[in-house]
């Protein structure tokens, strides 16, 4: 397999389901609003997860909802509530982009990772998607089983 590029991310919680349940369209890097206790807890990789969170609009903005980032144990009184909604920071034209996306066209934003950039900020790539139906789902398993077949064929000829 072949090595990625290093972009400086440090992968926090990945969502590995969602290119199975969904077809992406588009990919979009956003800033999340935090609390202090939440930071330290994703840099100890305590174990968020984002498998079941979603992004929605409330009012005009983006809120990522249900994800849960666990109790930082030193943070004693000013600790954060684990699955709180969690304000989305984007630009003005790519919310409202999403905005009508989700509402008009039926589509869902769901994150793929949870990291933190070269620079220690904390990051969120969400993707505008479009949910699969059971026979889709195989149709993407077998293209992709016929893929690496492929592959292999065409290596061992040549």
């Amino acid at each position: 397999m072949a090595a990625k590029p290093d972009d400086g991310r440090k992968v926090v919680s990945e969502n590995r389901k969602a290119r199975h349940n969904y077809s992406i369209e588009e990919v979009i890097e956003a800033g999340l609003v935090l609390t202090g206790s939440e930071v330290k807890s994703l840099r100890q990789a305590r174990g968020a997860t984002i498998a079941e969170a979603y992004a929605t609009d409330e009012g005009g903005e983006m809120f990522l909802i249900n994800a849960n980032i666990p109790i930082y144990n030193e943070a004693n009184r000013f600790n954060h509530e684990p699955k709180r909604a969690r304000k989305i920071l984007l630009k003005k034209r790519e919310a409202s982009k999403l905005m009508i996306a989700i509402q008009r066209e039926g589509m869902t934003l769901v994150p793929l990772q949870l990291y933190f950039n070269k620079r220690g900020i904390a990051k969120l790539a969400l993707a505008l998607a479009k949910g699969r139906q059971v026979h889709d789902k195989r149709a993407a398993i077998k293209e992709r089983d016929w893929n690496r077949q492929k592959g292999r064929i065409l290596r061992d000829r040549g």
